[in-house]
């Protein structure tokens, strides 16, 4: 005699899910701005309001925060790619930003991507959403990384999302 069976689970990712996980890139924004200054408290709250809202929605692609020399990224730049968790997965502290960096020359800066769910919506669509965020920003091409590379650190994830962190390691 055999015997199977089937579990089906089903996972909601609420507004609650995406605070958390924003809460930590916020974290690690105020961990930049004391060490490096740059960023304001009021601009850090903007950010983590467009990461909440757009997590919550599906529409984040992948967001980095960091400094520029020569329109390319150098070291301390944090990015973060969402993604869908396949089962569980970790929930890391914030933290770990690389302190004494020279940023002399270079200036505080910021690019999001969005999903691809972003580009299923129609103009007027995506819009409204524009609409909901705390903050404008306006088009380009994603920055070059200044003699270095993405090197993931760090997992944030809540409600079956997750956050990957990468952060700009120098090859020098």
């Amino acid at each position: 005699m055999s015997y199977s069976f089937t579990t089906t689970q089903t996972r909601t990712f609420t507004v609650t899910h995406a605070r958390h996980m924003a809460a930590k890139v916020a974290a690690d924004l105020k961990r930049l701005q004391r060490l490096y200054g740059h960023i304001s408290d009021t601009r850090i709250a903007e950010f983590e309001g467009e990461v909440t809202e757009l997590l919550r929605q599906g529409y984040l692609g992948e967001v980095t925060y960091g400094f520029k020399r020569d329109n390319k990224w150098i070291e301390p730049t944090l990015r973060y790619t969402a993604a869908e968790l396949a089962d569980g997965g970790a929930d890391d502290d914030p933290g770990r930003v690389p302190a004494g960096r020279d940023i002399s020359g270079a200036v505080f800066g910021s690019f999001l991507s969005y999903s691809s769910a972003w580009y299923a919506l129609t103009t007027q669509q995506q819009e409204a959403v524009e609409n909901q965020l705390p903050l404008k920003r306006g088009s380009g091409t994603s920055p070059a990384v200044h003699n270095g590379y993405f090197a993931n650190d760090k997992t944030y994830s809540s409600g079956g999302q997750s956050l990957g962190r990468a952060s700009v390691r120098s090859y020098t």
